[in-house]
């Protein structure tokens, strides 16, 4: 079986961090399209792996939370009966969790948006930070009871909710764009945050970047996720080098050096070595058996 050499990795993986189809890379290398949907799945897993196991004892001061919609397989309203509400068909929210200072994704998590999810998500967030944070997150009831369980006391936690209006009225515009925000209400649920950084903002426009950098989150596109886990995959993939090679327009850095996760500036290269780490060396073949059913069938 032939294999894809390191330039050849890394400017696949570029192309899909980029929002390509994997369709359009197909056309525009010549690479098969399971080859491609291999090196999503090797390069998702490695992602993954790496950001679980590195992504750790953290030290930030401000932490967002929020959650992206989309769908994978079909729209929510075409899900069968008999399996409505199971994760991969219909609705699907992506968690995240930003360091407001770093602009870095402490932790992300792809599910629905109950309280089961929540729990998981927030649980994962109070892991990889090492110090007690200053938390925001939107007027999801779901993350009352996730925050207390993840964190205790130990937190100073608010939340803000945001006042949406349609200044434009029932018009087909509203199709297209998010209704206008016409204010909203701070509270403080645990500790002592500091109300001037009560805020969503920055998880919110990551989430945009996100949308707008993914095929799978376009919206009215057909370009959705068909398989929850190449969803996840190119989800890792897309933060990984969001975090790790990616230079933020103010920071200047990337936002895992502006954290103190790394000291160097990643390339595609290094994240191609990171699937190759993975990969087993090739086993050697046996000498051939005939098989059993074969010997009856002979005799």
């Amino acid at each position: 079986m032939n294999k894809l050499d390191r330039k050849s990795r890394a400017q696949i993986l570029g192309m899909m961090v980029e929002g390509m189809s994997m369709q359009s890379i197909t056309r525009m290398t010549g690479v098969s399209k399971n080859t491609v949907a291999k090196l999503l799945k090797d390069a998702g897993e490695a992602c993954m792996a790496y950001h679980h196991e590195h992504v750790r004892n953290v030290p930030v001061k401000r932490v967002q939370c929020d959650e992206i919609w989309s769908f994978c397989a079909m729209k929510e309203k075409n899900v069968p009966h008999a399996i409505r509400g199971t994760l991969g068909f219909g609705d699907v929210f992506t968690w995240t969790a930003i360091d407001s200072d770093s602009k870095m994704i402490l932790s992300y998590f792809v599910g629905r948006r109950g309280a089961r999810y929540a729990n998981v998500f927030m649980g994962d967030v109070a892991d990889r930070v090492a110090n007690r944070v200053q938390l925001t997150t939107d007027g999801h009831k779901a993350y009352l009871v996730a925050v207390e369980r993840a964190f205790g006391s130990d937190i100073d936690y608010a939340m803000l909710v945001k006042l949406y209006g349609d200044s434009s009225g029932n018009t087909i515009e509203r199709k297209y764009s998010p209704g206008e925000c016409c204010g909203s209400i701070k509270g403080v649920v645990c500790g002592n945050p500091d109300d001037d950084h009560i805020s969503t903002s920055h998880v919110e426009r990551q989430n945009l970047s996100m949308r707008m950098g993914m095929r799978r989150f376009t919206r009215l596109t057909n370009g959705f996720s068909k398989k929850i886990e190449n969803h996840e995959y190119a989800l890792a993939i897309y933060f990984m080098h969001y975090n790790f090679v990616r230079i933020h327009t103010s920071l200047r850095v990337s936002p895992a050096m502006a954290a103190g996760v790394t000291d160097k500036l990643w390339s595609l290269d290094d994240v191609v070595a990171l699937i190759e780490a993975r990969e087993a060396a090739p086993k050697k073949r046996g000498p051939y058996k005939k098989r059993a059913v074969q010997s009856v069938i002979s005799n």
